[in-house]
């Protein structure tokens, strides 16, 4: 019987959901031990953050302070507020920038589960 893996829920979050957090959730995806979304706290993000994101998500990455104080005046008392890790990446990148995607890598991956290794065969 096989089993799966288990997987760490990451949610990023930024303004707009058109740069940082988009940028994020691209570079990440791609990691089989996560599941990854993304979205923006303005009323004009492409997705934007809901209280099923929150509850879904076990780490919820900021990429500023501004999105932590949207979250909890959207959601002053969900439980997802304690899970909030602000990254503090300032919102002067295009999508997938490359000095971006160095940020995320060095600040977002010291947070993550990391992912389990298949014991040696004998």
């Amino acid at each position: 019987m096989r089993h799966s893996r288990p997987t760490q829920r990451v949610l990023f979050l930024c303004k707009y959901n058109r740069s940082r957090s988009a940028t994020a959730e691209r570079l990440f995806c791609k990691r089989p031990d996560l599941e990854v979304r993304s979205a923006g706290t303005n009323e004009d993000a492409l997705v934007r953050v809901n209280q099923r994101m929150l509850d879904w998500a076990d780490v919820v990455f900021t990429m500023d302070s501004t999105q932590q104080r949207a979250l909890q005046h959207m959601f002053p008392s969900h439980p997802g507020l304690k899970k909030l890790v602000c990254l503090e990446i300032p919102d002067d990148f295009a999508f997938l920038h490359p000095e971006l995607v160095k940020l995320l890598k060095e600040r977002v991956t010291p947070h993550l589960a990391h992912p389990r290794r298949a014991p040696p065969s004998e």
